[in-house]
């Protein structure tokens, strides 16, 4: 099996191809266990943020990766890139530590590649080279950020469109902001918001217990979900980012603030892949529209000025790829001998246990050691002549240099004859 990773990002793929291809919710564990169904694929794990979908996985090649995300967003092969092996150990690192994010260094990347390993894991689709993959990784990210300044000042999608807000709204302090979700983004737009004071913050979310948590600690008011239309015409200022496959906004709904409003003009943010605010609002008069892919171009000067920074966590990061893969290619040197190990161990034991049983029953010392050791020498020997005895029909050369290696003639050493007997016992495995 090889280490393989697939997928999409907000370098490789726009925001309209990113949310077909996004897994939010009880879509993510269904995903999982269809992913790992494959008969190609031993382990599997799932990263969707709302700038990329990846696929991680121990799997013999591939294609049965690409063909089963088609299936589930079709028109995606042309957007997507593959690493496998030690490309895909330094892509993932480099993923966890923030050096591959949109916002450079940004810290929420490293708790969603922790969710992915922890969804993946409570749902039995780890096995233990991926889950050895994902520790290291945890400790790679938390040393580059703990090394170097890449997390200093840690700037993300929802504080770059805070700023965007505020560059926009010269007097934010006296305008109306509502936030639409209560996850993670919010949580964060709702903090800097409150840092920078809002006249009046609108918190609604599906369930009204989680935005009057936010709202409480924000100094906001919080709002069911269904009174959405209500109250979206006082806002000056939208936030959204909810886990909706189908957006929260729509363009009817923002027309009709508007003339309420009297076209007095909204900034509205969506942050959500799949997008929570219907595209076609951009086309309004009056109505702002950002979305994630919108904001890269804001946030190019931070990553002009974190670039030093970062150039000391890939380098951090190449080592600790080096050394990780020296481990893992040590393991697999190691794993044959362990096999052979375990083989010999079972054997001896099972056919010990016999002949213990054998002598309980009185049967003659003699008679169950000689026994034993024909017994022990078939079992053991099988396997490589067998092996050995197809290499020479098929004129493999390097099994049989190998076995020379292993079992040099010695001086003197004569053959038996052909004809010698081989005792042959009911416990005995055929002589090979």
């Amino acid at each position: 099996m090889t280490l393989w990773v697939l997928g999409l990002n907000h370098q490789t793929a726009p925001v309209d191809l990113r949310e077909r291809a996004a897994f939010a919710g009880e879509a993510l564990p269904r995903a999982l266990e269809s992913l790992r169904a494959l008969p190609q694929v031993r382990e599997a794990a799932l990263l969707s943020t709302c700038n990329r979908t990846e696929l991680y996985a121990m799997a013999d090649d591939p294609h049965s990766l690409v063909t089963w995300l088609e299936t589930h967003a079709p028109g995606l092969s042309g957007y997507l890139y593959q690493h496998q092996e030690e490309a895909a150990v330094r892509h993932l690192f480099r993923v966890a530590t923030g050096l591959d994010s949109m916002v450079l260094g940004e810290p929420q990347i490293l708790g969603q590649v922790k969710d992915a390993w922890a969804v993946a894991r409570a749902h039995g689709a780890l096995g233990s080279g991926l889950d050895r993959l994902f520790q290291q990784t945890f400790s790679v990210a938390k040393r580059a950020r703990t090394d170097t300044r890449v997390g200093a000042n840690p700037v993300s999608v929802a504080s770059t469109a805070v700023r965007l807000a505020q560059e926009s709204f010269a007097r934010l302090n006296e305008s109306t902001v509502l936030l639409i979700g209560a996850g993670e983004t919010i949580e964060l737009a709702a903090k800097h918001l409150s840092e920078g004071r809002v006249r009046r913050l609108l918190i609604a979310n599906r369930t009204l217990a989680h935005a009057q948590t936010l709202a409480s600690q924000h100094g906001g008011y919080a709002l069911p979900l269904t009174d959405l239309n209500r109250h979206l015409a006082e806002a000056d200022v939208v936030f959204s980012a909810t886990a909706a496959r189908e957006p929260i906004v729509t363009r009817m709904q923002v027309e009709q603030a508007l003339r309420a409003r009297k076209r007095k003009p909204m900034l509205l943010f969506d942050l959500a892949v799949p997008r929570d605010i219907e595209a076609s609002v951009a086309e309004l008069g009056d109505a702002y529209l950002y979305t994630v892919d919108d904001l890269e171009r804001a946030v190019e000067d931070n990553r002009r000025g974190r670039r030093e920074a970062a150039d000391q966590a890939e380098a951090i990061i190449d080592l600790q790829v080096a050394r990780y893969v020296e481990t893992v290619q040590a393991n697999a040197r190691q794993a044959p001998l362990k096999r052979l190990r375990a083989f010999g161990d079972s054997t001896r034991d099972e056919l010990l246990a016999k002949a213990r049983q054998q002598l309980n029953n009185g049967k003659p010392a003699d008679e169950v050691l000689e026994q034993l050791a024909h017994a022990l020498t078939n079992r053991l020997l099988h396997p490589p002549t067998a092996a050995l005895r197809d290499a020479a029909l098929n004129n493999d050369l390097e099994l049989t240099s190998a076995a020379d290696r292993l079992f040099p003639e010695k001086p003197g050493y004569q053959h038996p004859p052909v004809a010698t007997p081989i005792v042959r016992t009911d416990d005995a495995d055929p002589a090979p």
